[in-house]
């Protein structure tokens, strides 16, 4: 099976554009932006998705993502940011190689980033709640 790109970009293998890089994560501008400055935040091991990286691991992820939107928003006088992160093809996940989306949001910049919303029957939220409430 072929190494992802997300992995061969980890390795220099092939070049991208490094905003920011420690030894477990690296940062590069997406090269199909939705707008310029889209940064996409990568652990350097592979995983993925969210859901597979270990936890302590987890949590220095969102401290470098918090470091790399700070960063993207300040420097392109962003008015503002979305984080976003697909899991899994039917999501939109495009790499499989988890990865976070730091895309700097500007007034009127064209970008709907809305989804459509959807309603519960009467009594269906119970249902839903006790298939995902934890413990």
């Amino acid at each position: 099976m072929d190494e992802c790109i997300f992995c061969k970009i980890a390795k220099k293998e092939i070049p991208s554009t490094i905003v920011y890089e420690d030894d477990q994560f690296l940062a590069f501008l997406d090269i199909a932006p939705a707008n310029k400055g889209h940064t996409l935040v990568i652990p350097k091991e592979h995983y993925k998705v969210y859901t597979d990286i270990p936890e302590e691991l987890l949590k220095k992820f969102a401290v470098v993502v918090k470091k790399v939107a700070s960063s993207v928003h300040k420097g392109l006088e962003a008015d503002g940011f979305n984080i976003v992160m697909n899991n899994y093809k039917v999501s939109g996940q495009i790499v499989s190689h988890a990865h976070f989306h730091i895309l700097p949001r500007f007034i009127n910049d064209g970008i709907n980033s809305g989804w459509p919303h959807k309603n519960y029957e009467d009594g269906e939220m119970d249902s839903f709640k006790d298939k995902i409430k934890l413990g």
